[in-house]
């Protein structure tokens, strides 16, 4: 281990944590988890045996006090993160949070603040804008590959979030909890569409809950719930051009992630048949002035340089996630802000307000 490696204590060892972060973290140089905590030590000593940490704490505070720990990621259920991402700030560690950042935007502008005040670095699981695909179609944008940007459309459906679902999930019945469809695929796919094709500037949405009534699979007890599980917004673009959104979860049949860009000079189609666990990569497609009029869209190949990682084997999911930490270790090292910081997650959580709050005025 180098004097420059990052020391990684991770508090949570559920199922995103063994097969996102710990895979994906556990392939970059750049970083040794060194710590892992869990409600339950059992869970916590079965995550490092599996993956070779040396600690395991039932303790979250402990892990953080713990002083070969230099960067905390807190991995926890959205409404428990706010007091762990606050004791990792006061430590004086550099954080990660998962997405959502918090159950509330002023929350998640407090931990911002307090972040920026203490001068520690942050970083939020955004992490699908980390993708080759999409940072390459990010730059093709910016190179003017389509011109102006006419229309962006986005269309994202799930299986996740249906109207049965797994007791260890029931605690996200409750629209409290922030943890539904426009939340999470909202929170990250619309945040992947706008830094593509740059933010919204006005915006019309409509956001139901077609699955008012959820059960829990293993008891057959069912709920009533108001969370979202179907969105879909219009609006304009700050730098021009219109947008549409669609959100859909609990799809029999899912539709999985198409993002359409057209412009005065081409068009660029970003997909995958999957939003979440994806085994294959984003395809990127594209046609522009060069070609004749009618030409069919075309594979275009992502350039090797944005492919920088040293283990191609992860799922899709998890590159993102593995492209997130590698930026987070260059912005340590050379003083830059590729990740995705709190900042960030704050945007989002402006956006989600504000496609609620068009949705509660058109029904009112």
């Amino acid at each position: 281990m180098s004097e420059q490696t990052i020391r990684v204590g991770v508090i949570g060892a559920g199922g995103w944590a063994t097969y996102g972060h710990l895979p994906a973290l556990r392939t970059l140089p750049e970083f040794d988890v060194v710590a892992v905590s869990a409600r339950r030590k059992e869970s916590a000593e079965k995550a490092a045996e599996k993956f070779g940490i040396p600690r395991a704490y039932a303790d979250a505070h402990e892990l953080i006090k713990d002083p070969d720990v230099d960067f905390v990621a807190v991995l926890t259920p959205t409404s428990q993160r706010v007091p762990l991402v606050k004791a990792a700030i006061e430590a004086g560690k550099d954080v990660y949070s998962e997405w959502p950042l918090t159950t509330r935007t002023a929350d998640s502008e407090e931990l911002l603040a307090l972040a920026e005040a203490k001068g520690v670095r942050h970083a939020v699981g955004l992490q699908r804008r980390q993708g080759p695909a999409a940072r390459y179609a990010r730059d093709l944008v910016a190179r003017g590959y389509v011109g102006d940007v006419r229309a962006a459309r986005i269309s994202v459906g799930v299986d996740a979030f249906g109207p049965v679902m797994p007791e260890k999930v029931a605690w996200t019945f409750d629209v409290d909890a922030f943890t539904h469809v426009l939340s999470i695929y909202g929170g990250h796919f619309l945040d992947v569409l706008f830094q593509i094709v740059g933010p919204p500037k006005d915006l019309t949405a409509l956001v139901e809950t077609q699955f008012s009534e959820l059960t829990v699979e293993e008891t057959g007890k069912t709920v009533t719930s108001a969370k979202p599980d179907a969105v879909m917004a219009i609006g304009t673009l700050e730098n021009g051009g219109l947008f549409s959104v669609q959100l859909e979860g609990g799809q029999k049949f899912p539709t999985g992630l198409q993002i359409d860009i057209t412009g005065t000079e081409g068009v660029l189609r970003l997909t995958n048949d999957r939003a979440f666990e994806n085994t294959e990569d984003n395809t990127l497609h594209g046609v522009n002035g060069d070609s004749s009029p009618g030409s069919a869209l075309a594979v275009l190949p992502v350039p090797e340089e944005y492919r920088s990682l040293p283990d191609a084997s992860l799922d899709e999911s998890v590159q993102d996630l593995a492209h997130l930490y590698a930026a987070f270790a260059r912005d340590k090292a050379n003083g830059t802000t590729e990740a995705t910081t709190f900042a960030e997650a704050v945007n989002q959580h402006h956006l989600i307000d504000r496609i609620q709050e068009s949705s509660e005025r058109r029904s009112a």
